[in-house]
Order: C-alpha cells, then sequence, then structure tokens
C-alpha cells in the first residue's frame, strides 16, 4: 500500500522547528507501507538554509519560490507533485504536529473499511502549555474534542489526518478561501462522504500570545463566513443532523461570549490539572480567551461586511518541549 505523507511549510516557520517536524514524522510506524514524506517548503529568501537541511534528511523536498494559495497552494502543488507515486492515500500535518506513532496505522484502517470515509483522523491535543494564553487554548481543545465526538459535520483543522489520495487530487483545495480546510470538508460532506475519528493523539502547538490567538482567530471566522456560500448545496443534502451541526459550527461560535457564565465550572478542573494557582490564573486566562474570540468574531465580521480581507500572520512557536 502507497501513502505519502504531505507536510507544508510556511516562510514563516523556524528552522528548529522543521527539523523537529522531520524527527516527529519519522516516528510514525510506517512498517509495511510504502511511503514518500515530502515537505512543501515556501522560500523564505534566496538561501533559505530550511531547504538545504531538508534534503540531507532522507525527505522529498518541493520548494515553492511563491507562496500562492498559502497553505491551500502548498498542498495543492504537494498533491501535483505526488501524482507519479500515485499513492492511496495521503497524510496531511502542520509544521507542528507530534502524531501518535500509531496514527497513520489507524486511520488507513478506518479508511480501508469504510469506502464513503474520505479521511480519517484522532483527537488534538496542546503540547505547549507554558503560558495563559496557550493554557486557555489547551482547555478549549478538550470541549472540541467532545463536540467532535458528537458533530455529524466532523471537520478536522487544518484536514491534519488522513486522506483518500484520489479525494483530494480530483477536487483540490480552492485556494480563494481563508478556511480552505473547513471548505474541502463541506464539499465532501455535501457529496455524500464522511469524516471518521478513530483511536490515537496528535499534538500541535497553540499560540502563547493573545495577539497571536486573535490573529488566527480572525482568519479562521473570516474563513467560516465564505462558507456560506455553500448553504444551498448543504440543504440539498437532505441530512439534518449534517445540516444542524454545519449551521451551528458557523452561529455559536461567533456569539462565544453567551457562555461565559459557565466559565466557573472549569475552576475544579483546572486546579486539579494544574493546581491552586496555576489553576485560577488558568481561568483568568479562559475569561480573556472568551473575550478575545468574541472581539475576532466581531471584527472579522465587520472585515467580511466591508468587502476587506484579512492578513494571515505568523505565530511564534516554541521547540524547548513538547
Amino acid at each position: 500500500m502507497k501513502v505519502a505523507i504531505l507536510i507544508p511549510v510556511s516562510p514563516f516557520e523556524p528552522l528548529e522547528t522543521v527539523l523537529r517536524s522531520v524527527e516527529r514524522i519519522k516516528n510514525l510506524d510506517l512498517e509495511g507501507f510504502n511511503f514518500k514524506i515530502v515537505y512543501v517548503v515556501d522560500r523564505k529568501n534566496p538561501r533559505d538554509e530550511r531547504i538545504e537541511r531538508l534534503k540531507d534528511l532522507d525527505v522529498d523536498v518541493l520548494v515553492r519560490n511563491e507562496n500562492r494559495g498559502k497553505r491551500a497552494g502548498a498542498i495543492n502543488d504537494g498533491v501535483e507533485f505526488l501524482k507519479d507515486f500515485d499513492p492511496d492515500y495521503i497524510a496531511i500535518f502542520d509544521v507542528d504536529s507530534n502524531p501518535s506513532s500509531d496514527f497513520l496505522k489507524n486511520c488507513v484502517l478506518a479508511l480501508e473499511k469504510d469506502e464513503m470515509t474520505y479521511i480519517a483522523s484522532t483527537r488534538r491535543y496542546i503540547y505547549n502549555t507554558v503560558s495563559m494564553t496557550s493554557k486557555a487554548v489547551w482547555f478549549e481543545y478538550r470541549i472540541l474534542n467532545f463536540l467532535l465526538r458528537k458533530s455529524r459535520f466532523k471537520q478536522f483543522n487544518g484536514l491534519i489526518g488522513v486522506l483518500r489520495f484520489d479525494k483530494i487530487l480530483n477536487y483540490k483545495l480552492r485556494e480563494e478561501f481563508i478556511a480552505e480546510d473547513a471548505e474541502f470538508a463541506t464539499r465532501m460532506h455535501c457529496l455524500g462522504y464522511r469524516a471518521i475519528l478513530v483511536d490515537g493523539k496528535v499534538f500541535e502547538q497553540a499560540p502563547m500570545k493573545w495577539r497571536d490567538l486573535f490573529n488566527q482567530r480572525c482568519r479562521w471566522y473570516y474563513g467560516g463566513l465564505q462558507l456560506w456560500k455553500h448553504l444551498r448545496n448543504v440543504l440539498r443534502t437532505k441530512d439534518k443532523g449534517f445540516i444542524v451541526s454545519w449551521i451551528l459550527s458557523l452561529t455559536l461560535t461567533y456569539v462565544i461570549a453567551i457562555f461565559s457564565p459557565l466559565l466557573p465550572l472549569s475552576i475544579p478542573y483546572l486546579i486539579y490539572k494544574f493546581g491552586f494557582k496555576d489553576g485560577l490564573k488558568g481561568f483568568l486566562g479562559l475569561v480573556i480567551h472568551t473575550t478575545i474570540l468574541q472581539l475576532s468574531a466581531i471584527y472579522s465580521i465587520l472585515k467580511f461586511m466591508f468587502g476587506r480581507g484579512v492578513e494571515w500572520k505568523p505565530i511564534e512557536r516554541v521547540e524547548t518541549i513538547g
């Protein structure tokens, strides 16, 4: 069985993060697979050290001299690069992804059992809980993992998971969408395909500063607003569970402040996890976190209404842990 592993690398990613990525990807259990690991690197300058270092690490490197389509463009170019290899499945990761060793095998097994599943993935966790911001996102992911199990519209951020290669080759990511992952997921669900959650874990980094969180979520919220273009196709599916889950994901998340009265319920769990002092700091972080999300939602709505886009800004990484 042929499996490709694709990792897009933006111009902002530091060398250390890229090198750590290779270590983590090679820790996957790849026994029994004919595999190819491809890093799609958006060159940041004429003498980009990351490119030469990657070439020394026994992985394929596709270099883009311009970042057309940002992450979506990099994935599309990577898929075209892999056409000759013609894999059965393609695993997509971010450069900060740290999947459990059984991630690939569990996802492939699930896809083999259900031909109407277009992607399989696992729950997501945060490994850089080193700031008030990242601890708040850590708690948010706990909630999202619970909701992911219940939702009929399973959308894995960044398409982090294992996909059928023919689906992403034939349908491609639409580079004009900010949230290309959610847009692709919407189209696949409208065509009758499913996303499935399997055993395993994938760890990733959360923003460590409130400014980075705000910029990240502005992009996510703006991308969500673009998805309303698919409303007619979503309704045509007549799949009530999917329709309700899709609409709720594009409405309730924009009025996140209505859930503020529930935040005190998190205090016992945060104290249990981080201790009394840090637990209370974690609660304060959640209050700030909720405020940041609400402000970014409002900001994105205003940007969208006035026909202005949002800028893709880099997020600071930390590679001392994880």
